[in-house]
């Protein structure tokens, strides 16, 4: 697999663990039984909390609630369709954690992340690709947004300082009020939320969108793998509402199995996911990884998947050094991976959304700036001063579509 996805250079250290064999002419071959939505297996937690109210007498109810939150909700900003000239928000700093032996490898790699970010909007402004009259800030997502994938439990969960400090794994967290928690940490990541949720209505609009942030780990009832909300599988609910979809592809090729999204979506046949992943690091999730296996059992039949919206998880964490991926694919690699991904949606003629999520270098903020400008090279996208393109900041992330 990594042989037909990555160049020469770009070979991982170990194997990668995958889904399926992708080639020009597969990536869509899935079963006639998946395209009409029946997975068999465990359902979503969502699928799950609907089957409860079935048996109680009130799916339809329980239905109309969450379309009722997803069509009042405020992350969907109307005045996108041309860029304006806003003034640049001041948003919140993120809680830097400036303690010894913290996180993965005691190097602490989560405070890269937010770092990795605002470095990128740099490189992008430098090489003028950003222009500051044409920012739009999304908006923090709502109690009641995230409550559309995510139990009451797990959101009263993160007012304990203790379990906030468990996900991001800076145990130092655990001491701070929660209060600060909220402001520093955690709002700054709902943030990101709305940027993720708005990034898909910009790449149904417009062709392509970039999320320079996002993450992968976080279920609806569990957050972890420094991600506190599930922002992929807000993204794709709002979309299944609002947008008049209902069939996404997922393409993760992030370092680290796409664990939370994959038990969000396992029993779902609207969704299928393309999951590539070094098998020998976190997360070890047997659970999600059982929804993939069932997927590849029954991908036998000669029907395809033709999805309306693809989100790409385009993790920088695969480079060779980053010390938490343990892959050792070049940065030459990544530009390419991006590339090809890309090239892929524009020839079939399908929304992309991509979110960069890991990488725990210093250099991955380089190697993302720099795939983003070979892409507008390559004409995968058109960013150009008299194109209409937006660009929504939401620290520690940015969004930006054509």
């Amino acid at each position: 697999m990594g042989r037909r996805w990555l160049p020469e250079a770009a070979k991982p250290a170990r194997g990668y663990a995958t889904s399926r064999a992708v080639t020009r002419g597969n990536l869509w071959r899935l079963p006639r039984s998946h395209q009409a939505g029946s997975i068999p297996g465990e359902p979503s937690p969502f699928r799950r909390r609907m089957a409860s109210a079935s048996a109680s007498g009130a799916p339809a109810a329980a239905e109309v609630l969450r379309r009722r939150r997803i069509i009042s909700s405020r992350l969907y900003l109307d005045d996108i369709r041309a860029p304006r000239s806003v003034t640049r928000p001041r948003s919140p700093p993120p809680l830097q954690p400036r303690f010894a032996a913290v996180g993965r490898n005691n190097r602490a790699p989560f405070a890269q992340a937010p770092v990795k970010w605002g470095h990128v909007r740099g490189f992008l402004e430098d090489a003028g690709l950003l222009q500051s009259d044409r920012i739009v800030e999304p908006l923090e997502a709502s109690e009641d947004d995230l409550l559309l994938v995510h139990s009451e439990s797990y959101l009263n969960s993160l007012k304990s300082s203790e379990e906030v400090a468990r996900i991001v794994e800076v145990p130092a967290v655990a001491l701070l009020p929660n209060l600060l928690v909220q402001q520093k940490l955690l709002y700054p990541f709902r943030k990101q939320v709305g940027g993720s949720v708005l990034s898909a209505k910009l790449a149904l609009e417009r062709g392509w969108a970039i999320n320079i942030g996002g993450g992968h780990h976080c279920s609806a009832e569990e957050g972890g793998g420094f991600c506190a909300y599930a922002d992929i599988s807000l993204c794709i609910h709002f979309a299944f509402v609002c947008l008049n979809i209902s069939r996404v592809m997922i393409i993760d090729l992030d370092a680290h199995q796409g664990n939370g999204h994959e038990k969000d979506f396992g029993g779902d046949g609207r969704v299928y996911t393309l999951d590539m992943y070094n098998s020998g690091i976190y997360p070890f999730d047997h659970v999600a990884k059982k929804y993939i296996d069932q997927k590849v059992e029954l991908d036998v039949a000669e029907s395809r998947f033709l999805p309306q919206l693809i989100v790409y998880n385009a993790g920088t964490d695969i480079l060779d050094g980053d010390p938490l991926g343990r892959l050792k694919v070049s940065p030459e690699g990544v530009a390419i991976r991006d590339e090809k991904v890309f090239r892929f949606a524009k020839d079939q003629s399908i929304p992309l959304l991509m979110l960069t999520s890991g990488g725990y270098m210093k250099s991955s903020a380089r190697v993302i700036a720099d795939s983003i400008i070979n892409l507008s090279k390559k004409n995968l996208i058109d960013i150009g001063e008299k194109s209409p393109w937006i660009v929504a900041e939401s620290y520690p992330g940015l969004v930006f579509g054509m």
